[in-house]
């Protein structure tokens, strides 16, 4: 749902389609979809931001593309992600932030997306480029698969977490 927030701007900002289309991937629920539902997201179900995705029991191969708030709300969402252990994430890459450097490497592969995304504002229209990259977190081998071979970005192998 929100790619990242200005002052005084909402953070209502969709994932554009053409993400969706080099994942090439159909996924089984998004988290943390707007209000009016996901925009282009290719998922079977999805909770939206008002039922509280974080307090919902998640399941299959999930999408999620958190609120991009503040650091606490981010570190919820990626524990509950990590915790899942199947889908892919996709955050900031502000890789010196202690957020990114804690959950980072429980990925199984990173994508740092090449060109920066231009998030869709509520009305459909493309914004500008952030000021940030962004990353797609792989968490499973149908994760990794679906982020090495979608040609958005440089992809990096992690350390394998424990089992």
């Amino acid at each position: 749902m929100a790619a990242y927030e200005k002052a005084g701007e909402t953070d209502e900002w969709y994932t554009p389609g053409y993400i969706f289309n080099a994942l090439a991937e159909r996924f089984d629920l998004d988290v943390a979809a707007p209000v009016e539902g996901p925009r282009h997201v290719p998922c079977w179900n999805w909770y939206h931001m008002i039922d509280n995705g974080l307090q919902k029991r998640w399941y299959g191969f999930v999408w999620m593309n958190p609120p991009f708030g503040h650091q606490r709300q981010k570190r919820e969402w990626l524990a509950r992600f990590f915790d899942h252990g199947n889908g892919i994430a996709l955050v900031p890459d502000r890789t010196s932030a202690p957020w990114f450097q804690e959950f980072a490497p429980l990925a199984d592969a990173i994508c740092f997306v090449s060109p920066k995304i231009k998030f869709e504002r509520q009305d459909g229209t493309l914004g500008q480029s952030p000021g940030t990259g962004t990353a797609l977190l792989a968490c499973g081998g149908r994760a990794v698969e679906a982020i090495s071979s979608s040609g958005l970005g440089m992809t990096a192998g992690c350390a394998r977490r424990a089992a």
